[in-house]
């Protein structure tokens, strides 16, 4: 797993630094405000992923460490998720934006805790290879997570098949009118056409 750690130490440190570039672009969206404090938790939740990945991969390097260290990045990225989740209590507003990034850190929580007790099954076992295999993978879930989160702090575009079929479907009911309305009423006749001036001569 040396390769693999160094390898993703490297990624976790250019995202990191891309995170950074996101940060100052969408500097305007970051400003006080309900919609403010939801980006602000967007681009702490990323950095948080990415710093998580980044500080397991460095220390997995050494020997012995990257139990001891994946129960505390384990146990960082919980605080951070309570008192995310606690910020989007306090806004008090119900929103489907609002949700969905609860919603994510809710996965996110899910992440960092299995990180935490497979660092402790590592610190119990200090042979236990399965659980070194599954917090490689949950690294490569944090980038997915932080990338994912970056995505959404500068705007980027979202295009979804749940929300493609139905906006598909509103255009058609749109196009075809409103079936209750019933036909259009008739007009008025229209004015009998002028006599052909060939046909009166003759």
């Amino acid at each position: 797993m040396h390769d693999f750690f160094a390898a993703s130490a490297g990624v976790a440190g250019t995202l990191i630094g891309l995170l950074f570039v996101a940060i100052s672009v969408a500097s305007g969206r970051l400003r006080a405000g309900v919609d403010g404090q939801v980006h602000r938790i967007r681009a702490v939740a990323a950095l948080t992923a990415f710093t998580n990945s980044l500080s397991v991969s460095l220390f997995s390097l050494i020997p012995g460490a990257i139990g001891p260290t994946a129960i505390s990045v384990g146990a960082t990225g919980l605080a951070f998720i309570l008192a995310s989740l606690l910020s989007l209590i306090r806004l008090r507003q119900v929103r489907w934006t609002i949700a969905r990034d609860a919603l994510f850190l809710v996965g996110l929580a899910v992440t960092f805790a299995i990180e935490l007790i497979k660092g402790i099954d590592i610190n119990g076992q200090a042979g236990n290879s399965g659980a070194v295999d599954d917090i490689a993978i949950l690294v490569v879930v944090c980038f997915l997570l932080g990338i994912a989160r970056s995505w959404e702090l500068i705007g980027g575009p979202s295009i979804g098949i749940g929300h493609e079929v139905v906006a598909l479907v509103r255009a058609h009911q749109d196009s075809a009118g409103d079936p209750r309305e019933g036909p259009a009423p008739p007009g008025p006749p229209a004015p009998p056409a002028p006599p052909d001036a060939g046909s009166a001569e003759r």
